[in-house]
Order: C-alpha cells, then sequence, then structure tokens
C-alpha cells in the first residue's frame, strides 16, 4: 500500500523538529507526532504564572548558534530572534566575603582577562588568555565533530586540524605521534586537571569547573577536559536567548514547518513502530499511518518500547537498555516570580543576562556529587542562577522578574525511601537558601514558585530518571559509545528507514539540533534510493509479523 507520508516524526523536540524542518523543506510530506499539548519538550516556554513566560526545561541556548542551522533553516524569518548573553557568565562574591571583586566572562577576552585580573591576579588572566587560545581550535572540532553521526572518518577529518602545529625535530613520524598524543591527552585529561594546569585561584577554578559540570558528569572524571575547554568557543559567539523565552526556537521551527506544508498532531502519543512493505506503520492514540520513513526524536528508552511494540526483538532491546545508562539523576529546577533581580554584590542586573556561577570552590561541588551519588539529596546544593528578564522584558510582567535556579545533582531515586513529592518544598527551600547565600534578599523577593523535581522532569518532559541530557554524559557514553556503539551511527540494526535523533544520540544533550540535522539527511538519503522495499532488507528476525498484527 501507499505510504501516506515520507516521514512520520515521533516528539516534537527540537532535534526532531530540526529534522522535521529539514525534510520538509526538501519537499517531503511530514507530520509530527507528540503525546504533549505542549510542543517542544524541553525546549518550551509557558505562562507559569499570569504573566510570567516561564521556560520548562532549557534558558541559554548556548550551542545551536554555532551549527549553522538557525541560519539554514532561516529562522529569523519566521521569529526567532537570539540576544547576546554578555557577559556569558559571572561568578559572584562567595557568601560573607566583603571586597570581593566578580569575575565577568565577557565575550570581549580582554574585558574578561581584566576582570580576571582584578579578581585573581595577573597570572591567571594571562593563564586564562592562553587557555582560550589553546581550546578555541579544540572547541570549534567538537562542533565539526558534532555535526554528523560519530563514525572514524568523519571524528578524524574533524579532530585532526587540532592537533596543534607539528614541531620542529628529528622525524616526521615522532613529531606526528607527539602531536597526536598531546591532543589525546588534552582531550582525555580530566577537567579538574585541565583546571589545575592553567590556573592557581580556586574560584577561577570552581567557576569554571561548575560551568563545565552543567553536562552532568563531575570535572574530576576523565574525559571531561573538553566540557571546561568548551568555554572557549564563549568568546566568538556566547549563549544566546531567545526573545519570548527557550520555546521561542520551537514557535519558529514549528512555523517553518507549516510554511513548508508539515503537519503536527500534538496530544498524539505514538504507541508502537512496525515494519511494512512499503516502509513503516506507526500507530498512534488516533489511529495507524503509513509512513515510508520514520524519524524518532524521543528518548531512547521510550524508542526502543515503541519498537519492541512493534515486533521486534524482545531480547535484543532487553540487552540495550541494560546497557543504556540514564544515570541517578541530574538536577531540580526552581522557577520563580520575583519583585527584583537577584543582588549580586558588585553585578549589576544588566549583567546577570549570562550564567551565575554560584561555586567558591570545587569541594563544594564534590560534597554535592557525593551526595547524590549516595542517593541522598544535596545538604548544600550548588546552584546556578540565570535570570533574563532585564535583557527581555517580554517574558515578566512590568517591575517583576523571571529568576531560574538550577541546582545540580540531585537523586532521582532516594536512598531513605522518601518521595520526591514529600520533600521538594524542603528541598526547594534548601536551593533558594544557598542562592540567598550569594544574593541577600533573594528570598524576600520571591512572589511565584514552581518546582521540578527529578520525577517531575520526568513526567512533564519525558526525561527518563530526571536526566536532561536522557543518557549520561560521561566519557564512555559519548562519540562511537552513544547511547551504544550498535546505535551510535543514529541507526537501529535491522530496521531501516529509521534515524534517531534527540538528546539520547550524539553529540548529546544541550540545545544542538545536530542529531537531527543529521537524522533528516540519513532519511533523505534512503527517500531518494528508494521508494519502495527501503523496510524489507534486514528486517527479518528482529520484526516477526508485526505489521500484519498492527494492521489488524
Amino acid at each position: 500500500m501507499t505510504a501516506e507520508l515520507d516521514c512520520a516524526v515521533v516528539g516534537s523536540g527540537h532535534n526532531a523538529l530540526v529534522g522535521a524542518a529539514y525534510l520538509a523543506r526538501a519537499g517531503r510530506s511530514v507530520t509530527v507526532f507528540e503525546r504533549d499539548t505542549v510542543p517542544g519538550g524541553a525546549v518550551s516556554t509557558v505562562e507559569r504564572f499570569p504573566g510570567f513566560r516561564i521556560d520548562r526545561g532549557s534558558s541559554a541556548h548556548l550551542m545551536i548558534r554555532h551549527t549553522g542551522i538557525v541560519d539554514d533553516l532561516e529562522l529569523s524569518r519566521y521569529g526567532l530572534t537570539y540576544l547576546d548573553c554578555d557577559p556569558w557568565a559571572f561568578a559572584p562574591p562567595p557568601p560573607g566575603a566583603r571586597g570581593v571583586p566578580p569575575i565577568l566572562f565577557r565575550v570581549d577576552l580582554d574585558a574578561t582577562c581584566e576582570s580576571i585580573a582584578r579578581a585573581c591576579g595577573a597570572r591567571d588572566a594571562a593563564a586564562y588568555r592562553r587557555f582560550v587560545g589553546d581550546w578555541l581550535p579544540r572547541a570549534r572540532a567538537m562542533m565539526t565533530a558534532f555535526g554528523a553521526p560519530p563514525s572514524p572518518s568523519h571524528l578524524g577529518r574533524a579532530f585532526w586540524p587540532a592537533r596543534g602545529r607539528v614541531p620542529n625535530g628529528h622525524s616526521i613520524r615522532a613529531n606526528l605521534s607527539r602531536t597526536v598524543v598531546g591532543m589525546s591527552h588534552a582531550f582525555l585529561q580530566s577537567g579538574d586537571s585541565l583546571l589545575d594546569e592553567y590556573f592557581d585561584d580556586e574560584r577561577l577554578r570552581a567557576a569554571l569547573a561548575w560551568f563545565g559540570s552543567q553536562s552532568g558528569p563531575a570535572m574530576s572524571e576523565p574525559g571531561t577536559a573538553p566540557m571546561v575547554g568548551f568555554a572557549a568557543l564563549m568568546h566568538v559567539r556566547p549563549p544566546g536567548r531567545a526573545i519570548g523565552g527557550s520555546g521561542a526556537l520551537t514557535a519558529a521551527l514549528l512555523t517553518r514547518l507549516a510554511a513548508d506544508g508539515a503537519g503536527v498532531r500534538l496530544g498524539t502519543p505514538v504507541t508502537a513502530l512496525a515494519p511494512d512493505g512499503a516502509g513503516w506503520l506507526v500507530t498512534t492514540a488516533g489511529g495507524t499511518v503509513r509512513a515510508r520513513t520514520v524519524l524518532a526524536g524521543s528518548h531512547i528508552l521510550a524508542t526502543l518500547d515503541l519498537l519492541a511494540a512493534g515486533g521486534y526483538d524482545a531480547t535484543r532491546i532487553a540487552a540495550w537498555r541494560r546497557r543504556i545508562e540514564v544515570g541517578r539523576g541530574v538536577g531540580m529546577v526552581l522557577r520563580l516570580g520575583t519583585d527584583a533581580m537577584p543582588a549580586f554584590p558588585g553585578i549589576a542586573a544588566a549583567d546577570q543576562a549570562g550564567l551565575g556561577l554560584l561555586a567558591a570552590d570545587r569541594a563544594h561541588l564534590a560534597r554535592t556529587r557525593g551526595d547524590m551519588l549516595a542517593g541522598l539529596p544535596p545538604t548544600r546544593p550548588a546552584v546556578l542562577s540565570m535570570a533574563f528578564s532585564t535583557l527581555d522584558p517580554s517574558i515578566a510582567p512590568p517591575g517583576a522578574h523571571n529568576v531560574t535556579l538550577w541546582a545540580q545533582w540531585h537523586p532521582y531515586r532516594l536512598a531513605d525511601g522518601s518521595r520526591w513529592p514529600d520533600i521538594a518544598g524542603r528541598e526547594a527551600d534548601r536551593v533558594l537558601a544557598e542562592a540567598d547565600a550569594w544574593a541577600p534578599g533573594l528570598s524576600a523577593s520571591v512572589t511565584h514558585r514552581y518546582i521540578q523535581t527529578p520525577d517531575l522532569l520526568e513526567s512533564e518532559l519525558g526525561l527518563i530518571g530526571g536526566n536532561v541530557m536522557h543518557v549520561e554524559m560521561a566519557l564512555h557514553d559519548m562519540l562511537l559509545f552513544r547511547p551504544t556503539p550498535e546505535l551510535a551511527a543514529q541507526r537501529v540494526p535491522g530496521a531501516p528507514g529509521l534515524a534517531l535523533a534527540g538528546a539520547s544520540m550524539h553529540p548529546g544533550g544541550g540545545v544542538n539540533g545536530a542529531s537531527g540535522r543529521s537524522a533528516a539527511r540519513l532519511l533523505e538519503h534512503d527517500l531518494r534510493r528508494s521508494g519502495r522495499g527501503i523496510a524489507r532488507r534486514g528486517a527479518r528476525g528482529v520484526f516477526a509479523g508485526a505489521a500484519a498484527r498492527l494492521a489488524r
């Protein structure tokens, strides 16, 4: 039977919508199916309190403007406007410190080094300049690596230019070996080792460690140096804040899809995916449709459930599920409406457009993560502050402000048997108290509060286990291993015509869009090759009679 669609898209997260937009732009018939009534997944914004536009997930977009996707899809034509977060980050004086200057990480490297010199000394300012010089080409190589599925050849081409200049010596082979070994060490070392190599001041090291830790792992883990080194790229283009909230990116993608004739069905969960002679049978709450290809933008575990419901080999799925490391949880969030901006000493309200790195030493971060690993809420949370309402007044009523406190490393499962709904208020008070210690008076300014605990992140946004990155971002879960080696190419063995996208896939979490673009390229290749027989080759043995069963 002739397919009804060229591509059915499962989920409306930003990666899925990016993939859908590329396919629709190419003239393909596309429909997006989303279980939620709010599109965008973790890139969405709602009126949580009267007059307040509150993000449900992400807030600052660190990566997508480095991918070329926003320009390529001409999203500015469809309503998306980004404002630069500059400073892109700031480290306030620690609680109780007097006469201590803040550290302001501005886009301008000279201005940043001047701030570091005032707060940490001339040596660390010079070291920071050297750090940016060393890591900028490496960070650019990372962004190149993010642009396609992680094959060895693609990764080699992406990272080879970042190896550095070949030094003079006795042997070309020896010199090449030195540069490759040096590059490998740079990328495989821990973030803490990198910070100790460059800097003396613990405040500066802690601020950059906290920036790097936003990917999830502690900076003491191997392979986390690039998460710190990514800061160098912020001096080229800082995090972007979309006017109207994070969901403005989703809104622009939806407008682009509508202009290209694509459909979006909200409140319509997909319940099974099964091969069909001409492609795929996509079973939804509203019925079954046929599609030549499928772009699965949902959490990888959710996608595996859909394949299992469609008859895919249960043994293989069970083996993958055991190997995919979701982790113990990443964090919880307080969304606040306030009647004043946070009063961080020495930092003007206009300079709070970036990430507020509230960590004075790495021991604080280590204790917080240690509590999570023990299954306990942190005694003293580690907090990231974001307040964009001076940069974008449209997200709060006149005279009011919109403040987000992201507190990382809260366990999804609690070792003492407690339930998150029972302790949410208590733990939110701890988070607010920690932020108040850095910005005295913040607690008194709160007029509205919404608490997103790990279990609520799961139920509201589909972030299984409360992990906003879907799958752990540790070294053994990245690149060729994300989410498992068999699935890392954004394909499922024995399921041709299906491509995987989302934070579960390379390059991982964060507002990036690269996996959606890569998935669209894979499916466009499938569609060009043949309109028939795509779903037949290789499917025997993993799907048994699924199409016939679901068609009944």
